[in-house]
């Protein structure tokens, strides 16, 4: 799989990114996705996580935390999703199966279930609450914080990556083009 282009990688075809006034949008196919389940309550689960990241998880519920080369997102009270490069999972997730060896816990690489679809700009939440339900005013919803949501019918993972804003909307494949095609049509009010 390392040999294929990002247009074959991706659910979006490598569509051009969407530069208007206020708002920017562009997938970010190439990223390693991988889920981490287990017992944020246990000492030795979260030691294994720690060795291996270089970081703790983030148990507060939606947070996230950087490791150098990865981003962790928590996603329930025994989940979390780590970003990393594309091709980085596969090591990534050995690397977490062997710390993992004698524990209830599970690693699962969904880097080709899900896609990111960054968006960025002066209007990037005022575009977001057009769909969304979630308060996203800066003194709620910031910079290291995320949440599962809907926009419009979509189901999504919203990342605050930073409060310039720049948002990262993690998706399902099979809704990508739909979110793509209301966030860019939403985006047009401004040009």
């Amino acid at each position: 799989m390392a040999n294929m282009t990002a247009a074959a990688r991706s659910p979006l075809g490598a569509r051009a990114p969407y530069q208007g006034r206020f708002t920017q949008i562009e997938e970010r196919p190439l990223l390693g996705k991988v889920i981490v389940r287990g017992n944020s309550d246990d000492p030795a689960f979260l030691s294994a996580v720690k060795t291996v990241l270089g970081a703790g998880l983030p148990v507060t519920p939606n947070t996230m935390a950087e490791a150098g080369v990865y981003r962790i997102a928590w996603s329930g009270p025994d989940e979390w999703v780590i970003y990393t490069a594309d091709g980085a999972q596969q090591p990534l997730i050995g690397k977490l199966r062997t710390a993992f060896a004698d524990m209830h816990a599970a690693v699962v690489d969904v880097s080709d279930y899900y896609t990111v679809i960054r968006l960025s700009g002066p209007r990037a939440r005022d575009l977001l609450a057009k769909g969304c339900p979630l308060d996203l005013h800066p003194h709620v919803f910031s910079q290291g914080q995320c949440a599962g949501s809907l926009f419009l019918k979509a189901a999504v993972r919203i990342h605050c990556v930073d409060d310039a804003p720049i948002f990262d909307l993690q998706i399902r494949w099979s809704f990508a083009d739909y979110l793509w095609d209301n966030l860019i049509q939403g985006a047009q009010e401004w040009g």
